[in-house]
């Protein structure tokens, strides 16, 4: 049988052509200008300039360029070829010193040989990882002393329902390995592809950073979604998504923000 880490990076090749040709990641605006980032990260994250940050699971580098151009030295990371191949490309087009390395988060240290001021990663990341307690310690390996953690991500309790968000279908604490076949999140969806993902619970994810010895400063949950990136929703304000007929009634967001020990 295929392993996960194929099984995905093939479908994340797949993927990244129809991302590039998307409204939802708007390219055209992007090197217009536009930044990826949103206020959640944003606020959390604080004054960038002169920082170096590593960035977990970027895609094709959005963020990570974005943060380039706040002043920061960034490096982007993914497990797809075919996405960091598009943010080279996008970093050129930009006038970007941002950098990309194509590895999987598990073996990154074999890749990469620095010490971070941030490490970042955010929405949609940590599912694709069996195992978090070796992710937190990749981040920790990467973190200098009194460096930054900040993940924002999807609430685990977005993925237990199906996709009309009608039904509880998938624990919320982790369990076996799930695996689907879907088309991806963007408007101009064109195939479906075969995924394995995990359901981690916040217990999960913050027993991992402790363990790994970063000390936990702010856990935050949010009522929405920055992405319209699910069936069923509803823009409330501006830039910010609820499922309709849930409203305010379930958490979609969480961030969390660590420091790591000087040891």
């Amino acid at each position: 049988m295929k392993s996960y880490l194929e099984i995905n990076k093939n479908s994340w090749n797949n993927r990244t052509a129809v991302h590039l040709e998307s409204e939802f990641y708007d390219v055209k605006s992007f090197l217009e200008g536009k930044s990826s980032l949103n206020s959640i990260e944003l606020n959390l994250l604080g004054n960038v300039e002169g920082k170096s940050i590593l960035h977990l699971q970027c895609h094709f580098g959005q963020d990570t360029i974005s943060l380039s151009r706040l002043g920061a030295k960034s490096v982007g990371v993914d497990l797809s070829d075919k996405a960091i191949e598009a943010g080279r490309e996008l970093a050129l087009k930009d006038n970007s010193d941002a950098r990309f390395i194509c590895s999987d988060i598990y073996d990154l240290p074999n890749h990469l040989d620095e010490k971070f001021d941030i490490v970042f990663t955010s929405y949609g990341t940590i599912g694709w990882l069996p195992d978090l307690d070796k992710w937190a310690k990749v981040v920790s390996r990467f973190l200098k002393p009194q460096g930054k953690f900040l993940i924002v991500e999807f609430h685990p309790v977005v993925w237990m329902f199906d996709d009309d968000f009608q039904l509880i279908e998938c624990k919320y604490f982790k369990s076996d390995a799930i695996k689907t076949t879907e088309e991806t999140y963007t408007e101009n969806a064109e195939q479906k592809d075969d995924f394995v993902t995990w359901n981690h619970s916040l217990s999960e994810v913050i027993n991992s950073l402790i363990s790994s010895g970063l000390q936990i400063n702010s856990l935050d949950e949010y009522d929405y979604s920055p992405y319209n990136c699910f069936n069923q929703t509803e823009e409330f304000e501006s830039g910010k998504f609820r499922i309709k007929h849930l409203e305010n009634k379930i958490p979609m967001v969480y961030s969390v923000l660590a420091t790591k020990g000087n040891i």
